[in-house]
């Protein structure tokens, strides 16, 4: 067993004889094995254990048991308490991703403390051939049926080549003791039924069931690579200023592969492929649904399906007189803006503004203070160059502009209560220069610092 693991090793690259690695230690039969092995092979390890309070005195007796064999040992150890049940909770999640959570931001920072080179858990081939059938029942693409592989950015796992039996076998060669955790005997969560229950039927069928799903899960690991290639390409054909062009989407692979970096399930990926799929069907193009992930939101929008980050809308901003204002348009430090409002006289040959942030207006029909504020329904404005007033919807929808668009839209309304500027679009007739206006009131909006 040793050597097959070195050799492991060695093919995967995955440590390094000068390096040095915390080793995940709970005390059951998989970490002690590993603890073991790596020091035999000659690397350099310290323990982490985590105690979640989760199995009352077992979980104190497991933690007395793992610090007791570092010590027989002589590896560091390390140790740290969760209140795993109220984190749960707070987070709306389940224990077990929880304790998951928990574990691995404990053993990254761990690794950033100690300046270690990489964490190495336990997890062997029995264990990966259970993560298969678990994304197989929950429904996954591709990369979920790789299962584990043996380096997953800083979390490294040398006992993939190995099963459950080669572990066992390897510590009662040592006469090496280790704990039991109960909960692990109970078929009460979907990795403990497959494992106690699903799979003992399998090996009933071909007793090479183990084996057999451990290949197939490589052989799709390496089809993943060239997949991944290809997956890249298209991203590159449809995306574009964090859009992605309908036409372009060959497949609802492509599209989950896309979307699933932005934290969208293959549920909504499949009820967005219905929408592009429909749209090319038919000659009405089907347009304004949004759907929302964590961080991000999608929308539809005639033959494109734009993507932007989850943002809390901005805030009115209140503009008491002349002068250079900061203010953010959401929570990010990338959405600060500045506003800029000055007054002059009107000059012979003056030309009043036609950037699109900047506006000029009449200074004597402004009266301050005015208001930066987002648009709201109802919102009404006589456009320049019109006499009747319109909604401001209207008007946006004139101009082709999205949901999103039209939901990031500002206005800028004065004391009286009327907007006197759509901007960035148009400003309102009433307050235009004339003929007769003797001061101007520069307005400029700036996109950053």
């Amino acid at each position: 067993m040793l050597n097959k693991i070195s050799e492991y090793i060695r093919l995967n690259r995955l440590l390094r004889k000068n390096g040095r690695y915390i080793v995940g230690l709970s005390g059951g039969a998989d970490s002690v094995a590993l603890l073991r092995v790596l020091l035999e092979l000659g690397y350099s390890v310290e323990a982490a254990h985590c105690n979640f309070h989760l199995r009352g005195s077992e979980s104190f007796s497991d933690e007395e048991f793992a610090k007791a064999l570092c010590g027989r040992l002589g590896v560091p150890f390390h140790v740290i308490h969760f209140d795993t049940r109220d984190y749960a909770e707070l987070h709306h999640e389940s224990i077990e991703m929880a304790a998951r959570e928990l574990r691995y931001a404990y053993f990254a920072q761990l690794k950033r403390d100690i300046e270690a080179d990489g964490i190495c858990v336990a997890h062997h081939r029995d264990d990966n051939v259970e993560t298969v059938l678990i994304n197989l029942l929950r429904g996954t693409g591709i990369r979920g049926l790789n299962g584990m592989r043996p380096r997953n950015g800083d979390i490294l796992r040398p006992l993939l080549c190995v099963s459950r039996k080669d572990v066992l076998d390897y510590l009662r060669s040592r006469n090496q003791p280790y704990v039991v955790d109960s909960s692990n005997l109970k078929d009460d969560v979907i990795r403990n039924k497959i494992r106690l229950r699903i799979l003992p039927m399998l090996a009933e069928i071909n007793p090479a069931v183990y084996d057999n799903i451990q290949r197939t899960a490589d052989n799709i690991a390496d089809a993943t690579a060239v997949y991944m290639e290809a997956i890249a390409d298209a991203r590159r054909r449809c995306m574009r200023d964090g859009s992605i062009l309908i036409s372009a989407i060959k497949s609802e692979s492509v599209l989950f592969e896309i979307l699933r970096d932005f934290g969208f399930s293959s549920q909504q990926v499949r009820q967005v492929w219905d929408i592009v799929t429909a749209n090319r069907m038919s000659d009405e193009v089907v347009s304004g649904q949004i759907f929302m992930s964590a961080g991000h939101e999608l929308l539809v929008n005639r033959g494109e399906l734009h993507i932007q980050p989850r943002d809390t809308p901005m805030k009115p901003v209140r503009i008491p007189e002349l002068g250079t204002y900061l203010f953010n348009i959401g929570e990010r430090a990338e959405n600060i803006r500045r506003l800029r409002i000055v007054e002059n006289e009107i000059q012979p040959g003056y030309i009043p503004s036609h950037e699109r942030f900047h506006v000029s207006l009449d200074a004597a029909k402004v009266k301050f203070p005015v208001v930066l504020r987002p648009v709201v329904n109802g919102d009404r404005f006589i456009p320049f160059g019109m006499k009747g007033s319109r909604l401001v919807s209207d008007f946006l929808t004139d101009l082709k502009r999205s949901v999103f668009e039209k939901r990031r839209q500002m206005v800028l309304v004065d004391a009286s209560g009327s907007i006197v500027w759509v901007v960035g679009e148009r400003p309102a007739n009433p307050y235009c220069i004339t003929k007769t206006t003797k001061k101007t009131l520069e307005i400029s909006l700036i996109d950053s610092m």
